[in-house]
């Protein structure tokens, strides 16, 4: 049995605000860092003020938007509405294809902390199969499991930076600040991009404008404050990253919070760190596919997907047919796909997924304005510049999976025509 019914209005501002953490207090803390060492080495300091300020921008057309359109569907429903349709078709595409392959590689790192060789792919897949039964059942379920999350994942973090500052200082301040900008423009800019990836979560608490009560107060304070906190939380991590384990270190690192952790003595330090981790990737998991689903659910709404996962299930008021059809297709990534380079091919489609956000947000009206535009063009120049600068692997990726998808368009729009 199923419904087209709107989805229910349960969520208030600190659930929201958990579900964004639940999405960015993830793989940006432990994963992030050492790519983006490895790209700019002390740089990233300066790589993570930019990637801040661009992600700051688009959380502001994130919220002028979703206070005007207080929908599922984020920035897919903003392109159409001010853009036209093709633009949605590309914001919505890029953030479906991009954060499918995102929820694989949370899936895989939740697995590589927490099972032994030989049966991560199997606990990957329960992991994946778990949290979209717990979104099945409902989307309060889905905000009380990422509340519960957050503020394991904040303690283990609080636990690896005091473990971290017992070790002492390997990198003062001088050493560090002199080498900030020893990699350059381009190293910088790169680093830029990858960390970008850790801050994109506040994209779900604006997919999920359909269940958030009051919207166009809730959804705007939500996306502000989560931000706020993942930027001072990812700046603290990194400073004390940087002057634990050095440049070097840091960027050689396959567990950089473990190892900062137990390089000052504090072994028992090491089993909470991992817990952490394992928790922070079910946390992202968690919240990506709830975001994945409800993108679908809009796009299917319009024709742009199969239209039978529009379907929302009439208990529990969720997409569920779009959220069983995004499970199936992880667990098939998570089977045969090694995702290594997950997080530059995610922030290739997040990236323009969040231009063409502000656009959108450049043509909306003066009433509806709420921030001066000037910090939409900010963010739209930013998001090019650093797509432009990520691995060009992850470029080619992202290019040629854009392209399959205008195809897709372009065919069913031509069967449509010909069969009206």
């Amino acid at each position: 049995m199923t419904s087209t019914a709107p989805l229910r209005r349960s969520l208030g501002t600190s659930d929201a605000v958990f579900i964004g953490l639940g999405s960015m207090i993830g793989a940006g803390v432990f994963a992030a860092f050492s790519p983006a060492a490895q790209a700019a080495g002390a740089g990233l300091l300066v790589g993570l003020v930019i990637a801040a300020i661009v992600a700051a921008c688009n959380a502001l057309a994130s919220a002028q938007l979703a206070a005007a359109y207080p929908v599922s569907g984020g920035a897919y429903v903003y392109g159409r509405e001010q853009l036209g349709e093709w633009w949605g078709f590309v914001a919505g595409w890029s953030f479906v294809v991009g954060k499918t392959a995102s929820c694989a590689a949370m899936a895989l790192t939740f697995a590589a902390y927490a099972a032994p060789e030989g049966w991560q792919k199997p606990v990957a897949i329960a992991a994946v199969v778990g949290l979209a039964a717990v979104n099945y059942r409902g989307v309060t379920r889905t905000a009380r499991l990422a509340r519960i999350i957050v503020v394991l994942v904040l303690a283990s973090l609080a636990v690896a930076v005091a473990a971290s500052t017992a070790a002492g200082i390997h990198s003062p301040a001088g050493s560090i600040s002199s080498s900030l900008f020893a990699a350059g423009p381009y190293g910088i800019l790169q680093s830029a991009g990858l960390l970008f990836f850790a801050f994109a979560g506040y994209a779900r608490i604006a997919t999920m404008g359909e269940e958030v009560r009051n919207p166009s107060r809730t959804i705007p304070r939500a996306i502000i404050i989560a931000l706020a906190i993942a930027i001072v939380v990812y700046a603290v991590v990194g400073a004390t990253l940087l002057a634990t384990l050095g440049p070097v270190s840091l960027a050689e690192s396959r567990a950089p919070l473990r190892d900062a952790a137990t390089a000052g003595g504090w072994l028992w330090a090491a089993p909470v760190v991992t817990v952490g981790a394992a928790l922070a990737a079910l946390g992202a998991l968690l919240a990506l596919i709830a975001g994945v689903g409800r993108t679908s659910l809009a796009m299917a709404r319009e024709a742009d997907l199969p239209g039978w996962l529009s379907a929302v299930h009439p208990r529990s008021r969720v997409p569920h047919r779009a959220e069983v059809a995004v499970a199936a297709l992880i667990v098939l990534l998570v089977l045969t796909v090694d995702l290594r380079g997950a997080i530059g091919f995610s922030s290739f489609g997040v990236l323009l997924y969040y231009f063409v956000t502000n656009a959108a947000a450049l043509r909306q009206t003066t009433e509806s304005r709420r921030f001066p535009r000037p910090l939409f063009v900010l963010g739209a120049v930013g998001c090019l510049v650093l797509a432009a600068t990520l691995p060009l692997t992850a470029i080619i990726g992202g290019v040629v999976v854009l392209g399959l998808g205008l195809l897709y368009r372009t065919a069913r729009i031509i069967v449509s025509r010909s069969t009206s």
